[in-house]
C-alpha cells in the first residue's frame, strides 16, 4: 500500500496500512483484516508470517482469513465473538500444520463492542491501547525470551531493541503447542486509540515514540507519521537508534469523536 485505508469499523474508524521491507523482492508476509460484524462490533486482525520459516506469507493469509470466516459465521448465529475468535485461532493453527512445511505466524486480534474492546494474541505483534494525553492503559506481552524478559523487569527496551535474540518468537499460529493469551475487557475513552501492529513498527521505534505519533491529531495523520518514521529508519540505520529493514503492517482504531489538531 502507499498510504494508508481509513473505513468505519462500528462504533469507530479503523486506519490500515501494509508494505513489504524496502528493497525485498519476494511478496510482504503479513497480513491484516478489518471485520464488520454490525453497527456495533468489529474486529481488528494482524499477522505476521515468520521469515525464517517457508511459506510465511501463506501462513499470515490464512490466519487472517480462517480468522474472518470464523467470525462472519457467528455474526448470524448464537455464539459469541470472543468462541468465534477462539475458533479461528485453532482453525488457522490447524489450517497452517496441515501445510506440512514447517510455516508459522503471530496473529494479534482485537474484538470491539460498542465501548468496549478485548485483545487476543500469538507472538510478537503489538497490541496497545493509548489514552488521548499519551497514557498507555494496556500493552500486549510479545511471547519472546527478549518479551517476557523485558516484562519481568531484566531487560530496559534500549537493551531490548537491541538484544541478539530479539528475533526470536516462543510461540506461534502453526505449532501443536500453541497457546491464545486473551486479554481482559477494557473500556474505551472517546479520545483513546488502539493500535495493532507487526514488529516491523516495534523493532524501528521505541514505545515513547511510538505514542506521541499516535495520541495526536486526525488517524489518518497520526498513521502517516508512523509509516514515515518506521520506513526512514529502515532506511537509515545509527548507532542510537533502532533500524531493522522489515515488513510493515499496522492498523490504528479511534471511536467515533471529533480528531484535534
Amino acid at each position: 500500500m502507499d498510504v494508508a485505508e481509513t473505513i468505519s469499523a462500528g462504533n469507530g474508524t479503523a486506519a490500515v496500512y501494509s508494505r513489504r521491507c524496502p528493497g525485498k523482492e519476494t511478496g510482504n508476509e503479513d497480513s491484516a483484516g478489518v471485520v464488520l460484524v454490525d453497527h456495533h462490533r468489529s474486529v481488528l486482525i494482524v499477522a505476521d508470517g515468520l521469515g525464517g520459516s517457508p511459506a510465511g506469507d501463506q501462513a499470515a493469509r490464512l490466519a487472517v482469513a480462517e480468522t474472518a470466516l470464523a467470525i462472519r459465521e457467528v455474526a448470524t448465529g448464537e455464539h459469541s465473538l470472543r468462541v468465534a475468535i477462539v475458533d479461528g485461532f485453532e482453525r488457522a493453527n490447524e489450517k497452517i500444520q496441515a501445510l506440512g512445511v514447517g510455516a508459522a505466524t503471530t496473529l494479534s486480534v482485537v474484538e470491539l463492542d460498542a465501548s468496549t474492546m478485548r485483545p487476543y494474541h500469538v507472538g510478537d505483534s503489538v497490541i496497545m491501547l493509548l489514552g488521548g494525553r499519551g497514557k498507555i492503559k494496556y500493552q500486549s506481552v510479545s511471547h519472546s525470551p527478549v518479551g517476557y524478559l523485558l516484562e519481568a523487569g531484566h531487560l530496559d527496551e534500549a537493551d531490548a531493541m537491541q538484544h541478539e535474540d530479539r528475533h526470536l518468537v516462543s510461540n506461534t499460529v502453526g505449532e501443536a503447542n500453541m497457546r491464545i493469551e486473551i486479554g481482559p475487557a477494557l473500556q474505551l475513552a472517546p479520545r483513546d486509540t488502539l493500535l495493532v501492529a507487526t514488529d516491523g513498527l516495534a523493532d524501528n521505534l521505541h514505545v515513547n515514540e511510538i505514542v506521541e505519533r499516535v495520541r495526536r491529531g486526525p488517524l489518518d495523520r497520526a498513521m502517516q507519521r508512523l509509516i514515515d518514521d518506521a520506513t526512514e529508519r529502515m532506511h537509515h540505520s545509527s548507532e542510537h537508534m533502532p533500524s531493522k529493514p522489515d515488513d510493515l503492517t499496522a492498523i490504528l482504531y479511534r471511536p467515533s469523536t471529533v480528531d484535534t489538531a
